[in-house]
């Protein structure tokens, strides 16, 4: 039961907005009642709190599978969000058990729920957009619902990548959803090839909604580690 999740868009979100001065543009794209994947640019660790008080809908995340493994009292407190949140643990090193993120998210997105998914895999580790992996692809492939991109930008310097709080200077957070993109159809050719076309044509919706300079490479090993 996602109840942290409902507790900040009840408590949290109207004074995050005013803080720092989101400004929200093209959330009819995002489906009021039926599925939908929301794909977005991975800037900061609060990207999940900006679209939380952008979209008026609940979503589930997709969230690193280390959000839920830490030791200590920190990694207690951080499962004990990521569990209020209602995430989903994915495994970004992929094969078999990346496939478990997949099955938790079609029963969401058939029972007619948003699943957010960031498709860099990663925070950038510089403010550019990355190559985005095929995940989004597939998932959409699977539940046969679209894919609504988001352009995220500002949220770096809110809180950038090693700072544990967000700064507090007021500041201008943009986040813009883009049309929905219908998932491929069943390809006639390699199903791969099919999913990397797909993920393209995301990230380059994703491009044109944020203005970030896209880079035509995974984002770097150390960006993943951070993230």
């Amino acid at each position: 039961m996602a109840y942290l999740y409902d507790t900040f868009r009840l408590l949290g979100s109207r004074p995050l907005r005013a803080l720092w001065d989101l400004d929200v543009g093209g959330v009819h794209h995002v489906p009021r009642r039926t599925g939908a994947i929301v794909a977005a640019n991975h800037l900061s660790v609060c990207d999940e709190y900006f679209l939380m008080s952008a979209v008026p809908r609940r979503m589930t995340f997709w969230a690193k599978e280390e959000y839920f493994t830490g030791t200590g009292a920190s990694g207690a407190g951080m499962r004990l969000l990521m569990r209020g949140l209602g995430a989903i643990p994915v495994q970004r090193a992929g094969g078999r058990e990346a496939l478990a993120a997949l099955a938790a998210a079609l029963p969401v997105l058939r029972g007619g729920g948003l699943v957010c998914v960031y498709p860099e895999g990663t925070r950038s580790p510089d403010g550019r957009l990355y190559r985005g992996r095929t995940g989004v692809a597939h998932l959409a492939m699977a539940a046969g619902v679209p894919v609504v991109p988001v352009g995220i930008t500002g949220t770096d310097r809110v809180q950038p990548i090693g700072r544990r709080l967000p700064a507090w200077e007021r500041g201008a957070v943009s986040i813009r959803f883009g049309a929905p993109l219908p998932p491929p159809p069943a390809p006639e050719g390699s199903p791969l090839r099919s999913a990397r076309e797909f993920t393209a044509a995301v990230m380059d919706a994703v491009q044109g909604l944020s203005g970030l300079p896209y880079v035509d490479m995974f984002a770097p090993p150390r960006a993943r580690t951070a993230a």
